[in-house]
């Protein structure tokens, strides 16, 4: 029995431990994998799906249903088959948040066959915790609580995730493919298996050249270095970006521009708080390890740049940046627009930005 997680690095951590035990042949008679980020769980079930029989064994032994199409009762009679020719029989049931009359299923779970596994995945958000479903899993099986990683835990992951590759990756090239992909773990984890097995044959390190080569996301103009240009004050260099972007409004969506420039501010606005309080307060200016775990970040090399922007900026003008922020973000879901763009929303905000 496995409990259910709810947060990332737990959800992160439990899928690391399950992988483990699926290669090690260590089996539970049910797994619901369940929760909004569905990177893992797809690779658990495919993982599962591929490795618990062999080729030939699938054939004849492995059936994938689909909650749409089906219903508790259906997986149920399914489940309590006997595999052919010995081994195990494999029940994955997909999209199973559509699966009507789930109760039924729960009249299996609650005594599962040792002969049976079944895959329960359970998309866009976590079962009823409340049901008999979800509780005869959690008693006789393997819960998994798959969770989205919030936006200062991405950087972490992707960092690990390139690692486990045996490949290295530089900072600056972490902060363009979050800026651009934000915190969808599926499309990072495609977009660097792509350009893994195209790096040239010895390459390790992955630069933002190797970023803009081989994934097609310009090193020159995205929303990390629209920050910079925006954190250091060059109006013309953040509205030359900003047309650059808003030319190319599926790569670069206004929402996704809008959090990374809020992100950017709000790191300002701690680091500018911090050096308040050690003006007014006495209080010691905390070092760059501790200053880190407060902005939950990993990268040394942003942390210095941060500093230096941060200088530029009082937190009266940050705070009046913040709300302003806030107040596009609205508008980037359509809210009070007046009827103007996303390139003519973007090029407004970088002029009050810019305006003292």
């Amino acid at each position: 029995m496995a409990k259910a997680t709810a947060k990332f690095k737990d959800s992160e951590a439990e899928f690391r431990r399950l992988c483990a035990d699926i290669e090690a042949r260590r089996f539970a008679p049910i797994y619901l994998l369940m929760g909004e980020e569905p990177y893992f769980i797809d690779t658990l079930c495919d993982k599962l799906a591929n490795g618990i029989l062999n080729e030939a064994e699938r054939s004849f032994n492995q059936i994938v249903l689909y909650g749409r199409d089906s219903d508790g009762g259906t997986v149920a009679s399914y489940c309590r088959q006997i595999p052919m020719m010995g081994g195990y029989e494999v029940i994955i049931v997909k999209e199973a948040q559509h699966l009507s009359h789930p109760e039924l299923l729960a009249t299996y779970t609650a005594n599962p066959l040792p002969s049976t596994i079944l895959v329960i995945c359970h998309k866009e958000k976590s079962a009823d915790k409340r049901q008999a479903l979800y509780k005869s899993c959690l008693a006789n099986g393997t819960v998994f609580e798959s969770v989205r990683p919030r936006d200062y835990e991405i950087k972490d992951w992707l960092g690990g995730f390139v690692r486990s590759k045996g490949l290295e990756i530089e900072p600056s090239s972490v902060e363009l493919l979050v800026n651009h992909l934000g915190t969808d773990i599926s499309r990072i984890s495609n977009e660097l298996e792509k350009l893994a097995v195209s790096l040239p044959q010895g390459q390790k390190r992955i630069s933002p050249s190797d970023i803009e080569t081989y994934i097609g996301i310009s090193k020159e103009f995205n929303n990390f270095e629209l920050c910079k240009a925006v954190a250091v004050k060059d109006v013309r260099r953040a509205l030359t970006i900003a047309d650059h972007l808003s030319r190319n409004p599926k790569e670069y969506p206004l929402l996704l521009t809008i959090m990374a420039l809020f992100g950017t501010f709000r790191e300002i606005f701690i680091v500018n708080y911090l050096r308040w309080r050690e003006r007014q307060k006495r209080v010691p200016f905390p070092s760059d390890a501790e200053l880190l775990g407060i902005l939950k970040s990993g990268n040394m090399y942003a942390l210095r740049d941060l500093k230096g922007y941060s200088a530029r900026w009082n937190n009266r003008k940050v705070f009046e940046i913040l709300g302003l922020l806030r107040e596009y973000d609205g508008k980037s879901k359509g809210i009070d627009t007046g009827g103007k763009s996303d390139a003519e929303l973007l090029r407004e905000l970088l002029l009050k930005i810019f305006t003292e």
